[in-house]
């Protein structure tokens, strides 16, 4: 999906089939927001994590979040219309019956949700971090600390690092 297939969107769904893994955050941070692109805030730690932990071969820019199907990753959040910080939002804000239908739609090996809060309102129940029990269809689904700059107290890469070698590991067509 691209801006053109919703432009009332804050940011654009970057999500197409066969993608090895999505991405989902809760919603566009207000600097995400105001540059148009996914994790812009220069404290936000996802895209210096994502090139850590070998899911991008190269640091990528923030600009550069349409260029992730090449990678097999793909970007959405739960909030299409809303930006700012988590406690900003409105509890209303969050479309979960439309990440299930993307995720059922263009079926990722993978879905990570890049916040427990994120995981929580999209699971409807208390979320620990890394692989969760249950999966989305036949989506894996993660739940990963936030890497945004507000968010040190809980961050741990390792839990990133597990996710990306999961998503290495299973080549496509196999069942997580």
């Amino acid at each position: 999906m691209t801006a053109a297939d919703n432009p009332a969107f804050v940011l654009p769904d970057v999500l197409e089939p066969g993608l090895a893994l999505v991405f989902c955050g809760t919603a566009a941070g207000t600097r995400s927001a105001r540059e148009h692109a996914y994790y812009a805030h220069p404290g936000n730690m996802f895209w210096r994590t994502v090139h850590a932990v070998g899911l991008t071969p190269r640091l990528l820019a923030p600009s550069e979040y349409p260029s992730m199907p090449g990678f097999g990753i793909g970007l959405t959040d739960l909030s299409k219309f809303h930006f700012g910080n988590d406690n900003e939002l409105p509890r209303e804000a969050f479309d979960i019956d439309a990440l299930r239908a993307k995720v059922l739609r263009f079926a990722p090996r993978v879905l990570a949700f890049t916040s427990k809060h994120a995981g929580r309102h999209a699971l409807g129940r208390q979320a620990t971090y890394g692989r969760q029990p249950t999966n989305l269809g036949d989506t894996m689904v993660f739940v990963l600390p936030s890497p945004s700059g507000q968010a040190r107290r809980s961050w741990d890469v390792g839990l990133w690092q597990e996710l990306a070698d999961v998503v290495r590991a299973q080549p496509p067509g196999v069942d997580l």
